[in-house]
Parts: structure tokens; C-alpha cells; sequence
């Protein structure tokens, strides 16, 4: 959150702020306004009683993309245009962004950008998204413990810091079911993290959580 107002303010451009409200679709909000807490997210499962898991991913398209359709609708927009920033070097996702029904348009991937112009572009910027990395893997390009993650990535993510699980198994404990079946509990997770870090098998593969696939 941090980051994007970082953006906004170091290179003087305009953000508009949105939250998925559960009557109106969205509301705009701003930097100071905006939830801390996961909120809008709880409102999704509530309004649902069920929830987003590796069957039913309903939580992307419901608290961003949506929200944002409806924002430039509500603008009078029709048509509209999303860029996506996935990188010449994820072929795969490139590939499945040119299925989708909706129009998207890959501009990093197009001019063959990979992974070290990127990196070499925020070394020479004086702020960035702070990511916490773990066997070369950067962790928190979405929402921190997202289920898709491997489960000793999550393990590793919670033991750095242990308060990014209370919201996940409050609400696994709320709906009495697991946002994913094939791994321990987000509580249990909690529980293991305070004493061992080396319960799961590391070859595990994640399920990719690309906010946009």
C-alpha cells in the first residue's frame, strides 16, 4: 500500500484508489482511507459464505477486477483496455493473457523486458515494493499468504512474520473450511512456525497465483 503511494507522490501521477464494496461494487477511497485489515476481502466471503479456494479463485476477479470495470463504467467507459506488467521471460502467462475474453495487453513482455531490466530499473529508484525473498523466490508480489503459495513458502512468510496469519485462520475458522484442501490449516500453519520451518517437501509445486491468470 505503501508502495503504491510511493508512486503516486515520487513521480506525480494519479491514482485513483479503489475497495470492492459488497452493495455497490466498489467505493473510492485514498491512501489514509483505505483498509488495513483485509476488510473488503472479509465482506467478499461473508456476502459468499464460502471461501476462494484452488476450485473457485473468485477473490481476483471479485476485489480487483470487477471493482475497476465498474469504476470506468460508471465513468462511461465501454471499451476498455487493461495492461498487464508480466515480463517477456513468462512466456506461459503471456500466453494465456491472448485467451482471455477480455481485451489485455502485455507492454513488458511486447518490448522483451525480462526480469534483470526490471531489477536493474528499481536498484536505481530510491524506494520499491520491499518484497521478503526465500530461496530465490520474491513472496509478496500479491496478497501476502495467498493459498496458491507453496505451503513451506507460507511456513517460511508467517515465521518472518507471524501476525499475517491471524486474518487467514480467523476466517478459515469463521467458514469451518480451508481456502486449500491440500494444505494444513492457516492456524496450524501458525502452530508449526514457532518451532520448524523444514515440514514440507521444498519441491513442492506452487499452483501459479498470478493475480491475472
Amino acid at each position: 500500500m505503501k508502495f503504491v503511494q510511493d508512486c503516486s507522490e515520487r513521480w506525480n501521477v494519479p491514482i485513483t484508489w479503489l475497495e470492492f464494496d459488497p452493495d455497490a461494487k466498489f467505493k473510492i477511497v485514498n491512501f489514509e482511507t483505505a483498509s488495513r485489515n483485509g476488510e473488503p476481502f472479509e465482506a467478499l466471503i461473508k456476502k459468499r459464505n464460502y471461501l476462494p479456494n484452488t476450485f473457485a479463485r473468485f477473490c481476483t476477479s471479485e476485489l480487483k477486477i470487477l471493482p475497476m470495470k465498474k469504476y470506468l463504467e460508471s465513468l462511461g467507459y465501454e471499451d476498455i483496455v487493461t495492461f498487464v506488467g508480466i515480463r517477456a521471460d513468462e512466456p506461459r502467462r503471456v500466453a494465456k493473457m491472448k485467451t482471455n475474453a477480455d481485451i489485455k495487453e502485455t507492454p513488458l513482455a511486447t518490448a522483451n523486458v525480462g526480469v534483470d531490466e526490471v531489477l536493474t530499473f528499481w536498484n536505481n529508484q530510491s524506494f520499491n515494493l520491499q518484497t521478503v525473498t526465500i530461496d530465490g523466490n520474491s513472496l509478496l508480489s500479491n496478497c501476502d499468504l495467498c493459498f496458491l503459495k507453496k505451503s513451506n513458502h507460507l511456513l517460511s512468510l508467517i515465521k518472518d512474520k507471524p501476525q499475517r496469519a491471524v486474518w487467514w485462520a480467523k476466517m478459515e475458522e469463521k467458514i469451518d473450511a480451508r481456502f486449500n484442501q491440500a494444505h494444513p490449516s492457516y492456524k496450524s500453519l501458525l502452530q508449526f512456525s514457532q518451532d520448524q520451518t523444514d515440514m514440507f517437501d521444498k519441491d513442492e509445486e506452487a499452483i501459479s497465483c498470478f493475480c491475472g491468470d
